[in-house]
């Protein structure tokens, strides 16, 4: 990405701003935000709301930023998955670039809801980093690619 690693977790790590921006998140909530004893983080429980087609879920994560080591991990609490795990690094590539690793695992507990979509995964997984880059650009600026 043509944007530093900070930047990159700043805009991931900023979920309550996720409603303007990602496509079918309708609402966003962060329910707690708790620092590490040592100040190296904080977990937070958030509610997202997601609309897609007829179905539209709230799900609770619980998020654990560490700014440091430019990583977030996010952990499934309630709603419509049978699990869900995803995992942030950002690692610098230069002052003003970093890769950007991103790991999801879901499973929902509705098989219907599964097939659904099962059959757009991957266009809306693309559709949702394009709306990560879109933010980026709009927050930070365009930049040639790194």
């Amino acid at each position: 990405m043509p944007y530093s690693a900070d930047e990159m977790y700043a805009l991931i790590a900023d979920v309550g701003r996720y409603p303007e921006f990602l496509p079918w998140c309708a609402a966003a909530r962060v329910r707690t935000r708790r620092p590490f004893p040592d100040g190296s983080g904080e977990v937070m429980d958030a509610d997202l709301v997601i609309s897609f087609k007829l179905f539209r879920e709230r799900f609770g994560s619980r998020v654990t930023l560490r700014p440091e080591a430019r990583t977030i991990d996010v952990e499934y609490l309630d709603g419509p998955f049978k699990y869900l795990n995803n995992h942030w690094s950002f690692i610098p590539r230069g002052e003003k670039s970093c890769e950007v690793d991103f790991f999801v695992d879901f499973e929902f507990r509705s098989a219907l809801l599964q097939k659904v979509i099962g059959v757009v995964f991957n266009e809306a997984m693309q559709r949702i980093v394009r709306a990560f880059e879109r933010r980026a650009e709009d927050l930070y600026g365009a930049r040639p690619s790194a």
